[in-house]
């Protein structure tokens, strides 16, 4: 058999070099490289494969661990700018847009003002910011008020739009009215006509006509009837139906009191506005059992007379302390105490609930004069004779002449 060529010897012949020997025939350099050299070539190879595989996961470590604290303190900052913000409220909400949604009834009391309303208006949600309402109060109101009552609201309301609301008419739900005691029907008339918005002369001319409320015929007007207390009219109420029902309410105290005839009545209600324009609610019932003393048939101390001066300045129409002797002798004024016997003609104000019941339940007293010493703590005494009370005015002109001009007066 013939070959081409022959790389290696026959196997059964004997090698011509010594195994650990180096030779450069054949096929280059490392034709006959040992085999110890690759094996020593291949660890390496590997050691430097995996010393590249740890530097890219130490890589990727830092890379994550610093991904980490770049997403940390950008946390902390986060947090400390929103803290900040809170703080300093700059991230509070100062008002709300638009002219809200939904709907909520709000009521504004009686001597409450604008900061108590804002605080109010913030608490139902309806405005952002009780200070953003104020602010825009002091700068949009042009001096109007908002009135004591109901109203309809609605929630998430800019302030420019709550207070157009709650100034405006048809923002109320309810006219608002407070009749305090002892008014008199004009004052009384004038209140309700500024709540309302209904003209005065409608008032004045239902007054001209006060047997159409319930009145007995002695009655020349409604005075003493327009019973006093805090009053909310719907705001389509008319003149006549508001008056119907402060009467009504004045027939109720009556009634309370065990008060049923309406001579009676007419009766009680006029000496019960003497006694709320005379004394402080404490001494009502002393006041009430020292006039009954003096409309007494057997009266001798005053004759019959009760020297009221508050009866004596509403016949003269004025309200006033200052009398002279020449109006104290006026019989032709039939309010007039001091010269007429027995009860003027007819109330003198609007008395309280409590007033009509000490009218109707006088204390049985041995009294016949009282007189307020003080003015600012309305205490009274109490006398049975002239001379006694005497004593006690001097007492009173005493306090008046530390007083301001006119304090008295």
């Amino acid at each position: 058999m013939s070959h081409r060529y022959s790389e290696y010897p026959a196997m059964d012949t004997e090698p011509d070099y010594e195994p650990t020997a180096h030779h450069t025939e054949g096929y280059g350099a490392h034709a006959r490289q040992p085999v110890e050299d690759f094996l020593e070539y291949e660890p390496e190879t590997r050691r430097s494969r995996a010393s590249s595989r740890e530097k890219q996961r130490r890589r990727r470590r830092r890379t994550i661990v610093m991904f980490v604290v770049l997403v940390f303190f950008a946390g902390v900052v986060f947090g400390l700018t929103m803290f900040l913000r809170d703080l300093l409220g700059m991230n509070e909400i100062k008002d709300y847009e638009g002219a809200g949604t939904g709907s909520v009834s709000f009521t504004v009391a009686e001597g409450e003002g604008p900061m108590i309303i804002g605080a109010n208006l913030e608490a139902a949600d309806i405005v952002a910011t009780s200070k953003e309402f104020v602010n825009t109060f002091a700068e949009e109101s042009a001096g109007r008020e908002i009135q004591p009552g109901s109203y309809e609201m609605k929630q998430q309301m800019s302030s420019s739009a709550a207070l157009e609301a709650l100034l405006g008419e048809q923002g109320a739900a309810v006219h608002y009215a407070a009749v305090a005691r002892d008014l008199r029907q004009s004052e009384v008339f004038e209140i309700l006509s500024a709540s309302t918005g209904i003209p005065l002369a409608e008032f004045e001319a239902l007054a001209k006509d006060p047997q159409a409320f319930g009145l007995p015929e002695a009655a020349v007007s409604l005075e003493g009837f327009l019973h006093p207390g805090e009053y909310r009219f719907p705001v389509d109420q008319d003149a006549t139906s508001i008056v119907t029902e402060m009467v009504g309410n004045a027939f109720a105290a009556l009634e309370e009191a065990g008060i049923t005839d309406p001579a009676e009545q007419y009766r009680i209600m006029t000496k019960a506005s003497i006694i709320q324009a005379e004394a402080g609610e404490a001494d009502y019932a002393k006041v009430a059992g020292s006039i009954q003393n003096r409309l007494r048939s057997d009266n001798t101390e005053t004759n019959g007379k009760i020297q009221s001066d508050a009866t004596v300045t509403y016949g003269l129409g004025r309200k006033s302390y200052d009398i002279t002797p020449e109006e104290k002798n006026d019989t032709s004024n039939p309010y007039n105490t001091y010269a007429n016997p027995g009860l003027p003609v007819g109330p003198i104000g609007s008395p309280s609930k409590e007033a009509i019941d000490a009218a109707a339940n006088p204390a049985d007293v041995p009294f016949y004069y009282w007189v307020t010493v003080n003015l600012d703590t309305g205490q009274t005494e109490f006398s049975s004779t002239l001379a006694e009370h005497a004593k006690f005015v001097a007492q009173y002109q005493e306090w008046c002449g530390t007083q301001e001009p006119g304090r008295c007066g």
